[in-house]
């Protein structure tokens, strides 16, 4: 038994008219004028790139790989590492303490966030290196006391270079990393929450099954410029006199007065591993997007599989033209066939 689609005569034709029609595009005249504008100017700047002799470029070349602009590199990553993991730690327990219930806790946290916000990190970077002159011994002891101690450590050389880097570093961002969890955490809806409760699921469970995975979607563009803020802020450690990348290019630059190229030198690796840490923030933000909708849509590279296949598809055929399905007005040619048909 095979069931026909009856349709007024009317709109058979009038869906057989709009199918011959040929679809004519939106033109957005703006758009091009402001593309055009922007082609012009990347064009320009890529002009100067290679047609000014005072970039240098020979020298850029000859120090990109240079021993001791390599190390200066290596420093720089791992002090953006350790103090990134430090700092989203700690973070995340003052985010939480935030949240508390228990007052002073919520104090506590609230007055960590707000002291080393207000503080810049240059000043915070020399405390920590000028400690010794305040306290010359650190260790554990009687309290209120500076004559019984159990351990004692000197200062001066508890806290070298590279401790009061770190320090500095890992503590403002926990600053900064707290209130992006917290808003995160505060992201999710209280109905999820409490419908979680209602079912006898165990706190723990909740919150990294449940909360943590939707908040992670509000939290990880935020934390992924902290991150790379964090990356390029290593340089202010040359305060402390570290050998990172920018204190580096300093240095070398101070001797041959190669200024503008040495500087290209620590912007060219800066930019590399922003566009790396850009990349990564993309697909962690893609996979955490599961669920939120129906069909995640194409990554960079399946959008170039695609236009690569759709322009082959249009040189195979005689024309020059490719054979989509064109749909007017909500039916398709395959669906003016079958009203044909049926009406017929």
């Amino acid at each position: 038994m095979t069931a026909t689609l009856d349709a007024p005569p009317a709109v058979v034709n009038r869906a057989a008219t709009q199918a011959t029609e040929p679809v004519v595009p939106l033109r957005h005249w703006w758009r091009w004028a402001f593309s055009a504008v922007a082609v012009f100017l990347l064009a320009q700047l890529v002009w100067t790139f290679f047609s000014n002799p005072q970039w240098r470029w020979p020298v850029f070349a000859e120090y990109f790989f240079n021993d001791a602009v390599l190390r200066g590199l290596w420093l720089t990553l791992w002090l953006t590492a350790v103090s990134a993991v430090i700092g989203f730690v700690l973070g995340g327990v003052l985010a939480l303490a935030r949240l508390s219930g228990s007052a002073l806790l919520n104090s506590f946290a609230w007055g960590f966030i707000w002291f080393f916000r207000s503080v810049p990190l240059v000043v915070q970077l020399v405390i920590w290196f000028n400690l010794g002159y305040l306290f010359p011994t650190l260790g554990i002891g009687w309290p209120f006391s500076y004559d019984f101690w159990v351990v004692e450590f000197d200062t001066v050389r508890l806290l070298s270079s590279t401790v009061a880097a770190i320090l500095g570093l890992s503590l403002h961002q926990a600053a900064y990393s707290a209130e992006i969890i917290r808003g995160g955490l505060l992201s999710v809806d209280q109905g999820q929450i409490e419908a979680a409760k209602a079912l006898g699921i165990p706190r723990s469970r909740r919150f990294f099954r449940i909360v943590l995975p939707q908040a992670a979607r509000a939290i990880l563009p935020n934390a992924f410029n902290e991150i790379i803020g964090l990356l390029k802020g290593t340089s202010v450690v040359f305060i402390v006199a570290l050998p990172e990348l920018f204190y580096t290019v300093q240095v070398i630059y101070n001797r041959n007065q190669q200024v503008v190229p040495l500087l290209l030198v620590a912007a060219v690796w800066y930019t590399i591993f922003t566009t790396v840490l850009s990349v990564a923030q993309y697909y962690i933000e893609r996979r955490f997007s599961r669920g939120t909708a129906r069909e995640l849509p194409p990554t960079p590279l399946q959008k170039i599989r695609r236009t690569v296949r759709s322009a082959a598809t249009r040189l195979r055929r005689p024309d020059g033209t490719s054979a989509p399905t064109a749909t007017t007005g909500g039916i398709s040619t395959h669906t003016v066939a079958a009203l044909n048909t049926s009406a017929h």
